[in-house]
């Protein structure tokens, strides 16, 4: 199993200044580090170096995304605007929560890059599967605007790009705590493309993610969520799997898989409250390779720098084929949390989410 990795050192100077938690400073909120800072990917890069890793898998260097692979998902008015601020020396990308500095405009061109960058490899056979570790993430952003610390889509360009070389049917796995509302928004009324959301239900954004938002006109079923009560842990999040992810990705027989990959409902991320461990993302891993399609992984949210870089190194590791010496030394105590294990309301949420399911709607048709 041969795996890309696609990461560059320009994610890392993403400045997303010092609003506390994303809200701008100011008055009585004293500056702090945005919870989006370089330390959590740049750690996992570094994890994935030590461990010998790196040495397994395949560079994939990204290129910057043209100005018109982003108009097909983003209008021109909100390219333009994020190339203006970038230019002019920083600003908002739209919900007043997701600051950027000086040349973020041309980092995040090179995020979305990066993901058709590892798309082209997997489609020309350059590798089986891929991890792209990018910033700023994307799968916030809709088309007019950016959101939670997202400027453009990431995910949504990339698969236009999958699209634009032949491919017919795209799925989308979003494990990251909060919905992701951004993917949902450009392809609820599109058939080509099933988005499966898994997220702590009414985190962010707190109005989205529901179970009855299943897509609108040709779309519809396309659209599936799972949102999760907060506490869940690996118990539910294989039952979600079980139940709700595999029927639908199986059912749509995907072309091609991305994986939204937030850790932010691991046990430690402080913009959530969820459970899950390094064993819990290497479960979920293995569970979208197994639907047979090819796979990019490509980095969301997770904001606990101690905890990130062991929860990546379990997807890598498990994409790649490969169990490095490292151990998680957070494992064994996340293992005894009671949250663990499935509990009746969590079951009764996967229920909800397996129940408004279609799984004929989103078969190909002959």
């Amino acid at each position: 199993m041969s795996t890309g990795w696609i990461c560059h050192e320009r994610y890392f100077w993403h400045d997303t200044g010092t609003g506390p938690l994303g809200m701008p400073g100011g008055g009585y909120l004293e500056p702090l580090r945005h919870p989006d800072t370089p330390e959590a990917k740049r750690r996992l890069r570094n994890l994935v170096e030590v461990s010998g890793l790196l040495d397994a898998l395949v560079p994939v260097a990204p290129r910057p995304a043209t100005e018109a692979e982003l108009l097909r998902v983003h209008t021109e008015a909100h390219v333009t605007r994020m190339r203006e601020l970038s230019e002019s020396g920083g600003g908002d990308a739209g919900d007043g929560e997701s600051a950027f500095g000086p040349g973020s405009y041309e980092i995040a061109r090179l995020a979305v890059g990066g993901v058709i960058a590892a798309v082209d490899a997997v489609l020309d056979g350059t590798v089986d599967n891929a991890y792209a570790l990018v910033r700023p993430p994307g799968h916030h952003a809709v088309p007019d605007q950016g959101i939670g610390f997202c400027m453009f889509g990431n995910i949504a360009v990339a698969a236009e790009h999958a699209r634009s070389r032949g491919l017919r049917r795209v799925a989308v796995v979003d494990w990251d705590v909060h919905h992701g509302n951004g993917t949902q928004a450009v392809f609820e009324s599109d058939p080509g493309v099933l988005a499966v959301s898994l997220h702590q239900d009414g985190l962010f954004p707190a109005d989205s993610g529901k179970v009855a938002e299943r897509g609108t006109g040709a779309g519809e079923g396309f659209t599936v969520n799972v949102p999760l009560p907060a506490g869940s842990g690996s118990g539910a999040y294989e039952e979600a799997f079980e139940r709700v992810v595999g029927p639908a990705v199986r059912a749509f027989e995907p072309e091609l898989v991305f994986v939204a990959c937030g850790f932010d409902a691991g046990a430690f991320d402080p913009l959530a409250r969820m459970c899950l461990h390094s064993d819990a993302y290497r479960m979920m891993t293995a569970r979208v390779l197994s639907y047979g399609a090819p796979v990019v992984v490509v980095h969301e949210g997770g904001y606990s720098p101690e905890y990130v870089p062991f929860c990546g190194l379990a997807v890598v590791e498990t994409l790649a084929g490969v169990r490095t010496p490292v151990t998680d030394p957070f494992l064994e105590s996340l293992l005894g949390i009671p949250g663990q294990e499935t509990t009746p309301h969590q079951r009764e949420a996967v229920e909800r989410a397996a129940a408004a399911l279609d799984l004929d709607a989103v078969r190909p048709r002959p």
